[in-house]
């Protein structure tokens, strides 16, 4: 058993330090990355249950809820139950939410300044990673 011979690790800690190179830019637009992947799919969504929000984000309620409640006192969404299965939580983007859009559209190409992989490799690693996300979910 030798940490260097376990694929989990460099996968952990990459995700860590790609969390960490986020943060700076994340600061600015007073979002951390959970905040950011949420309001990701809500800017794609609009308005989406709250189940299905974190099965795309590979989150249980017991994360997701504190991120959208949080949210939700910044202004950028609401949520409310839907009035034809009240079983259901349906989170909306306000109008404030999706003005944080365009700041937020800066991002990505900072973060791209940040991590030396050429296009190609990008692309590798995203299939590769997809690939054994899909896998362990299978």
């Amino acid at each position: 058993m030798k940490l260097d011979n376990q694929l989990c690790f460099p996968l952990y800690a990459c995700a860590r330090e790609i969390v960490k190179k986020y943060k700076p830019f994340l600061d600015a637009i007073d979002l951390t990355y959970t905040q950011y992947i949420t309001m990701m799919v809500l800017w794609e969504h609009r308005r989406i249950t709250s189940k299905a929000l974190g099965e795309k984000l590979y989150l249980d309620s017991g994360t997701l809820t504190p991120v959208l409640k949080k949210l939700e006192e910044k202004g950028l969404v609401t949520r409310a139950r839907d009035p034809m299965d009240e079983r259901n939580l349906v989170v909306a983007l306000t109008d404030a939410g999706e003005a944080l859009k365009t700041p937020a559209a800066r991002v990505p190409r900072q973060m791209a300044g940040c991590i030396s992989l050429e296009p190609a490799e990008a692309q590798t690693l995203y299939l590769l990673l997809h690939k054994l996300l899909s896998a362990t979910n299978a």
